[in-house]
Order: structure tokens, then C-alpha cells, then sequence
């Protein structure tokens, strides 16, 4: 079967449009001037999870355990984190491929474990000659002493690309349950980079959780928004939490009209719990905080 190419695919991004917009433009875009609103919370579907409306992203074209935001450094990467939870991003969005899960437990020593959510992923096949996989037991020790906690709030499997995944990654899946029982996991599910993939995950009586790229233009969407949207509803009425990543299209949609476009879509819908946004500054933090409790604001109205 063939698998993405992550690296092609980070690599074509970042040489088009979103590799511009994140390299040079994003400082010379229009930001609303920082207000005093917080993010809200919200119950990530049936799960019994109540998170903030909004994570902090730590993998903006992450690869190679790397990204945008590791790349700010530690001491500019905890500024960020400290602003966000300020203002109620008391949410922390991880993945092992993105090498952050250190600058995370960082951040948790700075409060109380219990006033914060970590969701990470774990990938379960081989990238190029940089990403070998090991045993699930090895990766979710591993995983705990770098962030520095007992337990994840979530976990899902990374980047599911078909709709075969729940038979090709059954002992992954066998693991994440044994973990889930012991406590040291506390929900489970998929982060989608395939529209069959996400079908499976929206019915699929394993998942608690299902994490899909949204946003009201299709960019780097697995399908039209009128595709995914309807699936993310099924998932919704199976109690599923729904996450939502790539709202500004992984960096294609930053100007102000298409930024509003975008989080009125995808929060309005009704199909989407909370969303991840790898931001880079406080700025577009701010930003996007006022944005989100405005437009809460006007949908509870």
C-alpha cells in the first residue's frame, strides 16, 4: 500500500504558498488588537472530557521531530505556552514526530498537572530512514518520561491514511486499550489524513476521539468541506470527540477575511469540539483567542 510522503509533502508546502506566508508574511498580516477574552471549555463529545475550545499546536510542518515551534527555541516557546494559558489554551497538542513532547513537560512543571490537557500521537509504520517504529509498550514510557507525567489525556494513532487501518494496526490499537485500563492513558482514537480513514473513525467503537483536517476551503482537507463535514457530524452523533486541525489550511489561509471565514465554519458548524492551531507568535494567538470568543459570543447570542 502506499504511504504519504511526509517529506515531499513538507517540502512542497513549504517552497508554495504556505512555505511564503510562514517564512516572511504572517508579522505583516492584519491582527486584532489583543483583548481580554479567554477561551472557553467545552466537553470533547461523550468522552467525559471538558478541554479549552482551543489547543496549542506544536507541530506546524513538523517533521523529522522538528517543527515551527521547536524551532522558536525553549526560552520564545515558553513565553508562547505561558501567554496561552493566560488566556485559557490550558491545552497542549504534541505528536512524537514533532519533537516537542520535552518543551510540553517544561510547561507542565510550571502548573498543575490536573488544569491541562496533553493529547500526543505515536506513529505506527516507518518514515524514510529517520522513523523506525518499536514496541507501543517502549513508545508510551517513553512518551511519559519526556513530557514528564503519569498519564496523556489523549492519545491517537498519527496520520492514518486508509481505510484499512484498524486491521493494519490492531496490536497498536490492543496496546492503547491495556494502557487506557491501567489508567495511563485516559481516551483513545485516530488523527486522519484520508477521508476513508476518517469514515472508519467517525463509527469505529474504539475511537474516543478523532482528530481531521477542517476548514471552510477544502485546503489541505481529505476531501471538499462538504465531504468531511458530514462525516465529522457522524462522528459527533456517535458521541466521538472531534478535534480540528489545519483551520487556516497549514498556513494557506492567514489573510484576516480568510481567517474569519474559516473559524466561523468550522465553530459554527456544530461538528467540531475544539481545533489545534500551531501559532508562532503572540500575536496571532491574540488573534485568534478574540476571534474564537467573539464568534462563541455571537452563536450563544
Amino acid at each position: 500500500m502506499k504511504r504519504i510522503d511526509r517529506r515531499r509533502f513538507i517540502n512542497q508546502s513549504a517552497k508554495g504558498i504556505a512555505g511564503a506566508v510562514v517564512a516572511s508574511g504572517l508579522s505583516q498580516l492584519s491582527f486584532t488588537m489583543a483583548g481580554s477574552a479567554v477561551i472557553d471549555k467545552v466537553n470533547l463529545g461523550e468522552t467525559g472530557l471538558k478541554v479549552p475550545r482551543l489547543a496549542l499546536g506544536t507541530g506546524s510542518f513538523g517533521y523529522r521531530r522538528t517543527s515551527h515551534q521547536k524551532e522558536l527555541g525553549f526560552d520564545s516557546f515558553m513565553n508562547l505556552a505561558k501567554h496561552a494559558y493566560d488566556r485559557g489554551m490550558r491545552f497542549f497538542e504534541t505528536a512524537d514526530m514533532y519533537g516537542t513532547h520535552e518543551f510540553v513537560g517544561k510547561v507542565l512543571k510550571e502548573y498543575n498537572r490536573e488544569d491541562i490537557t496533553v493529547l500526543s500521537k505515536v506513529m505506527v509504520y516507518d518514515h524514510q530512514d529517520w522513523y523506525k517504529t518499536e514496541p507501543f509498550e517502549t513508545s508510551i514510557d517513553r512518551f511519559r518520561k519526556e513530557l514528564g507525567t503519569d498519564y496523556i489525556d489523549v492519545l491517537l494513532l498519527h496520520c492514518m491514511v486508509n481505510g484499512e487501518w484498524t486491521s493494519e494496526y490492531k496490536k497498536y490499537m490492543d496496546g492503547f486499550l491495556e494502557a487506557k485500563e491501567k489508567g495511563i492513558i485516559k481516551k483513545i482514537g485516530v488523527s486522519c489524513h484520508n477521508l476513508d480513514a476518517l469514515k472508519v473513525a467517525s463509527t469505529s467503537p474504539w475511537v474516543d476521539v478523532v482528530q481531521a483536517r477542517i476548514n471552510h476551503d477544502g485546503s489541505r482537507m481529505d476531501g471538499s468541506p462538504d465531504e468531511v463535514m458530514p462525516v465529522l457530524e457522524t462522528a459527533k452523533k456517535n458521541g466521538k470527540g472531534v478535534v480540528g486541525m489545519k483551520i487556516f489550511g497549514c498556513g494557506r489561509l492567514v489573510e484576516e477575511e480568510q481567517r474569519e471565514k474559516s473559524l466561523n465554519y468550522v465553530i459554527k458548524s456544530g461538528n467540531v469540539d475544539c481545533m489545534t492551531i500551531g501559532f508562532e507568535s503572540i500575536e496571532q494567538l491574540d488573534d485568534a483567542v478574540d476571534r474564537i470568543a467573539r464568534i462563541v459570543a455571537e452563536l450563544n447570542g
